[in-house]
């Protein structure tokens, strides 16, 4: 856990914000508008404006949070036990069996409501 005290984002951290949101919306309009020129220059610009947009992002106390968040994120994926290729193959037939099993059911049971419901509309007529 940790022990930081948080601080409050500052009106210049929400201007750099936006700052950032514009320059990544306004390269996403650049390539559109300029769908003459080859799409790698397109393509390299949308990517620099994402990583300068990024760079920018990362100066306020959200990015460093949203930093520190991904860091430790990562801590924990590698703190998982994954499950070897024999257990995920067993696993996944157990699951094609169930739903093999629980499709005949509801099959059957919509085969009896169906019956039923023959049986109770043609006692009239």
């Amino acid at each position: 856990m940790n022990s930081k005290v948080e601080s409050q984002a500052s009106g210049f951290d929400t201007l750099k914000l936006w700052v950032a949101a514009l320059l990544v919306a306004a390269a996403m309009g650049a390539f559109y508008y300029f769908a003459d020129a080859s799409v790698l220059v397109r393509v390299l610009g949308i990517l620099a404006s994402i990583i300068t947009a990024g760079f920018i992002g990362y100066q306020t106390e959200v990015g460093r949070r949203f930093a520190d968040f991904l860091r430790e994120s990562q801590i924990e994926v590698r703190k998982v036990v994954w499950p070897t290729r024999s257990e995920t193959i067993k696993t996944t037939w157990v699951v094609v069996a169930v739903v093999v099993v629980m499709g005949v059911l509801l099959w059957l049971l919509d085969m009896l409501i169906a019956w039923v419901v023959r049986l109770l509309t043609t006692i009239g007529g």
